[in-house]
This record gives structure tokens, C-alpha cells and sequence, in this order.
């Protein structure tokens, strides 16, 4: 794998979250992962058994990766070893993401949601006034 120096003057960030990496220099494998259920609800109606639920087959479904059956040629030439950043400034990195400022030569990064929307049956919607 190619080596460099990595050099960042300023890195702000607020939010780091959810299997999220923050990488500055080499690496030779990046791997996160990050699994969420978000349920919304019109009315604030709890049961007692939120987060208890079954697997969702979204989040639990193997992922089908296809061989790449291609000759690929790269032919590249760094003349500065240096890979030098002014300034990098995020608000948020989050779920499964990354991050990376140098060379990486492994990176699988997955993020699963499940979203639910919870609606009050038509005709209920004053209940909420």
C-alpha cells in the first residue's frame, strides 16, 4: 500500500455516532456498521414493548456482493509523499460513515434502517387537539 504522510490543520467536528470512523493516515481495513429501528408515532401511545421487536428482514438479510470480474490496470505516480488539508469542519458523522483523510486499502462500511410509521386510524386525528 502506497504510504503518505497525512497532515490536517484543523479538524472540527460536533457529532460522531453510530459505528462512525474519523481517520487521519494510512489504514489497511475500515469496517463499521450500524443497524437502527425508528419508529414515529402520531400520538404519544407507548406499550411497553418497543425495542423488543422481532428481526426485520431489512436489517438481518444478507447482502449479496457480486465478484467484479474485470482486469482493472491503475498506473499512478504521487511526486509529493504529503497529503496536506487546510481545514476540514463537519457538523455530523453518523451511521456507518467515515471520514478519512490518507490511503485505505480495505473499506466496507453498512448502514441498515427500519423505519415505522405509527398513523392513528382516519377520523382520529382530533384526538390529538
Amino acid at each position: 500500500m502506497l504510504e503518505r504522510i497525512s497532515k490536517v490543520d484543523f479538524l472540527g467536528t460536533k457529532v460522531v455516532s453510530f459505528s462512525s470512523i474519523i481517520q487521519v493516515g494510512d489504514s489497511c481495513i475500515l469496517d463499521a456498521f450500524s443497524r437502527a429501528l425508528a419508529v414515529q408515532r402520531e400520538a404519544e401511545i407507548f406499550y411497553g414493548q418497543e425495542g423488543n421487536t422481532p428481526s426485520f428482514p431489512v436489517t438481518t438479510k444478507p447482502i449479496p456482493f457480486l465478484p467484479i470480474n474485470e482486469n482493472i490496470s491503475i498506473r499512478s505516480h504521487h511526486s509529493n509523499p504529503v497529503i496536506k488539508v487546510q481545514k476540514i469542519d463537519i457538523v455530523g458523522i453518523s451511521n456507518a460513515s467515515v471520514l478519512n483523510v490518507g490511503n485505505t486499502r480495505n473499506v466496507s462500511m453498512e448502514a441498515r434502517v427500519k423505519h415505522i410509521r405509527q398513523l392513528l386510524p382516519h377520523g382520529h386525528e382530533e384526538d390529538l387537539r
